[in-house]
């Protein structure tokens, strides 16, 4: 599935693990004292911040109707179809 949703999220799953990773070895960069601990808490406070921008762009990659170069984009819907559709629906 080259170029699909499929493999850029596998990626982006290998991704949030290595931001994990990084957020270990500050851990233990603390704790051993080669970084202040006022330096340390932003940093780990920003890989926490990525890991969910990640987590978050993987969830809407698997609801997304685009599925990657390999694939044409969808088609889009006109107002007055989409308008139309929600009137169906009541």
């Amino acid at each position: 599935m080259k170029g699909g949703n499929q493999e850029l999220i596998q990626f982006l799953s290998i991704a949030k693990g290595s931001c994990g990773e990084v957020r270990c070895q500050l851990y233990i960069a603390g704790d051993q004292n080669y970084i202040d601990q006022n330096e340390l808490k932003p940093l780990i406070e920003q890989c926490k911040r990525i890991s969910i921008m990640i987590n978050n762009f993987m969830e809407h990659l698997k609801g997304s109707r685009y599925k990657g170069s390999k694939y044409k984009m969808p088609e889009r819907k006109s107002v007055k179809e989409t308008l139309d559709e929600i009137a169906r629906r009541k």
